[in-house]
């Protein structure tokens, strides 16, 4: 298996199709069917008492599936989520960014399957635990 999407390829991908939140997130790595991705965290990512807000821990299992899906299959906005589980397993390091490292254990036509595992940057314990399914658009004939 191959990257059709480098790992700068996917940084510009997000600069140029979500720029109201590309600044959250840096991808760290890529390699076929595996991204570890990296939420910038910031003010507006805490809740009351400081800790990563629930919200921003999905967005952050969000976006490195959707990354992962298209670092394999080519930039395709429209590739949309369509189930999720969280598990919040331990409270984010106070302070700390979050990295998310991602596994796809199925890349078909139509859904793709991935599994995520949140730690904050310098622990080795999960802060949380998702499991992700999305659809891929058909390819365009023509």
């Amino acid at each position: 298996m191959v990257l059709k999407m480098s790992v700068a390829d996917l940084e510009a991908f997000m600069r140029d199709e979500f720029p109201q939140v590309a600044q959250d997130f840096t991808v760290e790595a890529a390699a076929p069917m595996r991204l570890t991705l990296r939420l910038n965290v910031g003010e507006r990512h805490l809740r009351p008492g400081g800790t990563v807000s629930g919200p921003a821990i999905f967005a952050l299992a969000d976006v490195g599936v959707y990354l992962a899906v298209l670092s394999m299959i080519g930039p395709q906005a429209l590739a949309v989520t369509t189930n999720c589980s969280l598990d919040f397993m331990r409270k984010p390091v106070a302070g700390a960014d979050l990295l998310a490292d991602v596994r796809l254990l199925k890349l078909g036509r139509v859904l793709a399957v991935g599994d995520v595992l949140i730690r904050s940057d310098g622990a080795e314990a999960p802060a949380a635990r998702a499991s992700m399914t999305y659809s891929i658009p058909p390819a365009r004939q023509g």
